[in-house]
């Protein structure tokens, strides 16, 4: 049985896009350090850290790469934060952006998005053809929220209210996408359905499950 949903609301860097997660490992790989190091960091008092920061605009770009380079030092490597913010802007996947396309004929479309104030646009991308492409993206949603221009990020509650209230739709008659299980929660307590995104495939696999679009 599948229901019947007013909005899906998406995030988009690791749903749209590949993930950064990959090229934090790649990072790693060429520079030898341990497996998901960065992800560490990161997930290292979630709420305040630099990455934290940086996402609610607290903080500059110039700024996050001392604060990033002196967690990572406290942990036993050093990486300055400069090198991860030319890490967040992965390559576009097609078929999710054709999936979007369909979602959108059968309802309202959002999206949240955790950016930083860095690049051109939401993407975070400082090549001006790849902004270009990624902006078309953002441009088919109903609704866009950046964590930048906001100040308030993931997993924030407040956020998905806002989106809510923007969409003029129901928590519980909307589903919403992410790949970070920390941000599907709170839209989870709020009665929304939620997929958690690890790959391609498994995101239109499973929002076929849930909602009977056709998505292929």
């Amino acid at each position: 049985m599948t229901r019947s949903f007013q909005a899906i609301i998406w995030d988009f860097g690791g749903v749209f896009t590949s993930s950064p997660f990959e090229a934090f490992n790649r990072y790693e790989a060429e520079t030898g350090l341990p497996p998901d190091f960065i992800r560490t960091v990161n997930s290292l008092n979630p709420l305040e850290n630099a990455w934290a920061r940086l996402e609610r605009s607290e903080v500059d770009a110039a700024t996050f790469d001392g604060l990033f380079r002196a967690e990572a030092q406290a942990l036993g490597h050093d990486v300055p934060g400069r090198d991860i913010l030319g890490l967040l802007s992965g390559s576009l996947r097609p078929r999710v952006v054709n999936a979007l396309r369909v979602c959108k004929g059968h309802g309202k479309v959002g999206c949240i998005t955790n950016n930083a104030p860095i690049g051109k646009g939401a993407s975070m991308t400082q090549d001006d053809k790849k902004a270009a492409e990624l902006a078309e993206v953002f441009a088919l949603f109903d609704h866009l929220i950046e964590s930048s221009k906001l100040g308030i990020r993931k997993p924030d509650p407040r956020i998905y209210a806002l989106m809510c209230e923007a969409l003029d739709v129901d928590p519980k008659a909307c589903v919403y996408l992410d790949d970070l299980g920390i941000n599907l929660k709170p839209a989870r307590d709020m009665g929304m359905a939620t997929i958690k995104v690890s790959g391609e495939e498994q995101l239109l696999t499973d929002l076929e499950a849930l909602t009977g679009y056709a998505l292929r």
